[in-house]
């Protein structure tokens, strides 16, 4: 099994890498299979199923699929010429992707969402469809976002299709226990045989260009979260609050004041200026989703600016433990707050971010793997349950808490040797199953939980 670090961080757009990314990366591929096809297109049309309906105007699914229909992409998402291009697609109804004719498209009746047809598939399921001059329906496609800005085909789906279909590569564990075997008989840490697995496929050089460029991406989201103030879009009225919280920290410094548990407000700060930024629609790295993107850069922050002896050239090994944590839970359960819950979201950032740190800080093999456990261990049965679907109340501080959970975590398995009771693959197969169990109303769906106990209109 090898999920490589840049799929499980990937630059994107906010607000949500399921509801967002997701839908976009979905339309890219199927303008690449309709310029394939033998067929004159003149139109589009598309529906949004199950979690994407319900929640998809707060998550800003309708405008990711619009504007990825019109050929915009996560990765080199321009906000100002997307904002442009909807504006102009609203006014005069067609989209105008590269290498393919003008296409009908009226948002307003060929954007449809279905709140009765729950795919078969995944809970975040859409179809799209291109149609001839005559408005038949000529090429159709059913895609799965399926968390963390991944997507499957309905083909894929049933086929069981494996995460990865390149050559072998050095260490490929599937769980954790043969993820310490491995280490153990190599003699290697986690981040060691994580980079070994990736070099074996794309070389050092570009395993250290893209890792310094996801930590630039990181950094730069919370550099610009602790400067912006103002209300959050989407009509919750939701006030940025990490400029406050940041401008009050820093006059704090150096008063002789403060009390020792500030530091947690550091670390939830960071967190809730990346999620503040993801909330807006700013560009943001998963980790492993927008959903739960504060967390793992906020520790990362935490350990650069305020632990001694810290230094950037740990910067890699911290991202490749964490992906490698982040492999286990996808490969063995979900990051989709879709179908498990928030225990998939900030529960598995805040055990990849829990293992980073235990591995900067020295941890061997066994303490990291018992830091990510504690982690997760302690989010199981969390629900996903946004107010008004938006991407805000609770999860912008959710993710501060997160990341709070993960230095605790982290420490307290430093005091340790290793040993535990609790596996990590116990934690991760009680998350699945805990999500299996999880009524619907809190998978994502605005139907229970604080989205219909607080009061949002």
């Amino acid at each position: 099994m090898f999920l490589s670090v840049f799929d499980m961080f990937k630059v994107g757009v906010g607000p949500s890498s399921s509801h967002t990314m997701g839908p976009m990366v979905a339309a890219a591929q199927f303008l690449d299979q309709m310029r394939a096809a033998p067929f004159q297109f003149a139109g589009l049309r598309a529906s949004l199923h199950g979690s994407l309906a319900f929640t998809g105007v707060g998550h800003a699914t309708d405008r990711a699929t619009i504007l990825g229909l019109a050929g915009f992409v996560p990765e080199s998402y321009d906000a100002e010429a997307a904002e442009k291009e909807l504006a102009r697609i609203m006014a005069e109804k067609t989209v105008r992707p590269a290498d393919l004719p003008e296409l009908v498209f009226d948002p307003k009746t060929d954007l449809i969402f279905d709140y009765e047809q729950v795919l078969p598939g995944h809970a975040n399921g859409m179809i799209l469809m291109a149609t001839d001059a005559q408005g038949d329906v000529t090429l159709r496609e059913t895609y799965y976002s399926i968390g963390g800005g991944f997507v499957m085909t309905e083909a894929e789906l049933e086929a069981g299709k494996a995460t990865d279909d390149g050559p072998p590569v050095p260490f490929p564990f599937k769980s954790a226990q043969e993820m310490l075997a491995m280490a153990r008989k190599a003699g290697m840490s986690v981040a060691a045989m994580k980079r070994a697995n990736e070099v074996s496929r794309i070389g050092q050089a570009e395993l250290t260009k893209g890792s310094t460029r996801l930590w630039q991406v990181m950094s730069d989201c919370i550099d610009r979260g602790l400067t912006t103030d103002g209300i959050l879009p989407g009509g919750l009225g939701v006030r940025r609050r990490a400029k406050g919280i940041h401008d009050a920290l820093m006059a704090e410094r150096g008063m002789n004041l403060t009390a020792p548990h500030t530091i947690n407000d550091w670390m939830s700060v960071y967190a809730m200026a990346v999620n503040e930024e993801n909330a807006a629609g700013s560009q943001v790295v998963t980790a492993p989703t927008n959903g739960a993107a504060g967390v793992l850069p906020a520790v990362l922050r935490y350990y650069l600016d305020h632990l001694p002896g810290a230094s950037t050239a740990h910067v890699e090994d911290f991202l490749l433990t964490a992906a490698a944590i982040g492999g286990l839970v996808k490969f063995n359960a979900s990051i989709s707050g879709a179908e498990a819950g928030c225990q998939a979201e900030v529960g598995s950032a805040s055990a990849m971010a829990a293992a980073g740190l235990c591995a900067v800080l020295g941890g061997t093999p066994e303490q990291v793997e018992n830091a990510a456990e504690i982690a997760l261990e302690h989010h199981l049965g969390m629900t996903c349950d946004p107010v008004r679907g938006l991407v805000q109340v609770p999860c912008i501080e959710r993710n501060g808490l997160g990341a709070v959970k993960a230095v605790s975590a982290a420490s307290l398995a430093l005091r340790g040797d290793g040993q535990h009771f609790v596996p990590l693959d116990a934690c991760i197969e009680t998350m699945r199953q805990t999500g299996a169990d999880m009524s619907d109303k809190y998978k994502e769906t605005a139907l229970g939980g604080l989205a219909v106990n607080v009061p949002n209109c």
